[in-house]
Formats: structure tokens, sequence, C-alpha cells
């Protein structure tokens, strides 16, 4: 059985995409058979992390529009974890992205896409893959798709900024996953300056959500310098925020 993954958050800019590529790659490079399928239909961008400019080609929407199987559009991207650091054996690699075509993106928001096809994908790339984690790069926001990966999800990993809009957005997220009754529900708190007490910090967490913190992770100028160039936990594995990514990796492990 693959471990459903979700990763979302209620705003955009939370670090969303980057956390789903470095904990993927992770996991991959710990042995598992991994897959990142990008939802982010209406602003695709997860692509860029694994070193492609451009989405690369088939896509989801290919599978969407009923071109091909979902198979088809999973491309191995082990490489760009091997390039940096040892993979133990079986340890694999698939990215499911979005195409970066306007006329693609623009066609998905004047005539959208049957959110039962992309159930119908999930399941059958786990199939057709043996994946040992299937991980959803949402889009941000509660909407149709978004519930849809939340329903199915064996693992939320919820994103947010320590800001009171993001504080607020989530709180909604909570309260709806707990209606859909994910199995298991993480925080993870994103871009935290220096000079925050972060004992106080988890203790509001677990005041305002009564859910697990599963990381913290520092605002770094070291990753906003990498500029999603690169995975930033497998190229600076010693840094701060690269061992809050493996805290969360040993946290979604099941």
């Amino acid at each position: 059985m693959s471990t459903v993954i979700s990763v979302h958050s209620f705003r955009g800019g939370t670090g969303k995409s980057n956390t789903t590529a470095n904990v993927a790659a992770q996991l991959a490079a710990g042995g598992a058979r991994v897959a990142v399928v990008d939802t982010d239909i209406q602003s695709p961008g997860v692509h860029v992390l694994f070193g492609f400019d451009e989405a690369l080609e088939p896509s989801l929407n290919d599978y969407l529009w009923g071109k091909i199987p979902i198979a088809q559009a999973a491309h191995d991207v082990t490489y760009t974890v091997s390039r940096l650091t040892e993979v133990a054996p079986g340890g694999t690699l698939f990215l499911v992205p979005s195409s970066m075509k306007a006329s693609d993106i623009a066609r998905v928001l004047r005539e959208g896409y049957d959110v039962g096809t992309l159930n119908d994908g999930f399941r059958d790339l786990a199939k057709d893959l043996a994946l040992d984690y299937l991980i959803i790069d949402t889009h941000p926001g509660l909407n149709e798709e978004t519930l849809l990966s939340i329903t199915i999800s064996d693992v939320l990993l919820l994103i947010l900024r320590p800001d009171r809009q993001d504080f607020q957005g989530t709180a909604v997220t909570v309260h709806v996953a707990r209606r859909l009754d994910v199995p298991s529900l993480l925080l993870v708190l994103n871009k935290v300056p220096s000079n925050v007490d972060l004992d106080d910090l988890r203790e509001q967490m677990t005041n305002t959500y009564a859910a697990e913190t599963a990381a913290i992770m520092p605002l770094s100028e070291d990753v906003v310098r990498n500029a999603s160039g690169d995975l930033f936990s497998l190229t600076e594995p010693t840094h701060p925020w690269s061992a809050e990514i493996r805290k969360i990796v040993d946290r979604v492990r099941i």
C-alpha cells in the first residue's frame, strides 16, 4: 500500500513546493519509491527544484485530457538525487509535472477538469509504479481539487508562516481536515525569524490547532540565495533548515 501525503498551504509563498521536493528527495535517498504530482495546475513550479527550467512533457494535463495513461506522465528524476547524495537500493523518484504552456494553463482556467479523473490517476499511479509514497503538491487555498487531495491522504502536511493571515487560514484548513477524518495531520511552520522564542511559538501552535508541529523551519538567507536552484537539504545536509526537513521525513515514514 502506498502512503499518500498531501502538502498544502492556505496561502501561497509559504515554501510548500520547496518542502515537497526536499521531503520527496530525502525519502527516495532512503530507499523508497516516491512520486511527486504537481497538482498546482494553474501555477506549476515544483519541476524547477528538480533542475528543469521548463516542465517536462508529457504532463499531468495530458492525462487529465485523456491523451495518455498517467504513468506515461511520470518522469524518473532519481538522478537529481543521486548526483547529490548516495541513494539506498530501491530508492526511486518520479515527477508528474503540470504543463507550463500558457495555452494549457489558460485551458485549465477556462474549462477546468474532471476531479474524479484525478482521483483515478492517483490510484493508478500508485499501483503502476509500485509506490511507497505518493506526494501531492497542492494548489494553495481550498477548492474542489484540494478537498479531494485531503480526503484521500494518509498524511496532510500543512505549511504556514508565523503570520496572522496564515494562522487564520490554516485554522480553516485544519477544521476541514478534521471533518474529512485525515488520519495524520502535521503542521510545518516555515520562515521563522531567528529572534523568535521557539518554545513559545510551539505552544501557540498547539493551543491554536491542537495538532502536532512536525518542524519549525528557520528563515534562512542561505535558502533564499539557493532560489529553488537545487535540493537544499541534500546540498547543505548540516544546515538547520535541512535538519527540520529530516524531522518531517521521520514523521511521515509509516
